[in-house]
């Protein structure tokens, strides 16, 4: 019964466990939910189901629309942020990949890098980071 299917059993297993204690937490807050509802029912008023936002009044729209500005600084900011996740597993191996073949590690993160600080210098061009523009 050493099979590679039978190697994902604690897997399945898993997955089952997870599954039932996800089913569990819902069928228990329902059950609670109904019991404590018929309690608080009689106790409950308008007023008390308004929603509550930081002790405002909810007067007006629940979301406000934010500039284009703001996703643009966002995208670039993940764009960054990325370049980190892919610099860092580099930094690790380059000392073991610097014997074996240093050109072209240093090529590949040169040029990634290049092109990276290409698409920095259009942003910074075209006012991307001008926050009160």
């Amino acid at each position: 019964m050493d099979s590679q299917l039978a190697q994902y059993a604690p897997v399945l297993l898993l997955l089952l466990v997870a599954l039932a204690i996800a089913g569990g937490i819902l069928v228990l807050s329902e059950i609670a939910g109904r019991f404590f509802n018929k309690k608080i029912a009689a106790r409950t008023t308008q007023v008390k189901d308004i929603p509550y936002e930081c002790g405002m009044l909810p007067i007006g729209e629940g979301s406000t629309r934010l500039s284009v500005k703001f996703y643009l600084v966002a995208m670039l900011f993940i764009l960054f942020d990325i370049e980190v996740v892919f610099l860092y597993p580099w930094a690790i191996v380059y000392r073991e990949q610097l014997a074996q073949n240093a050109t072209l590690i240093l090529g590949s993160m040169a040029s990634f890098v290049g092109i990276l600080f290409i698409g920095y210098f259009y942003a910074l061009k075209k006012g991307a980071f001008a926050w009160k523009s």
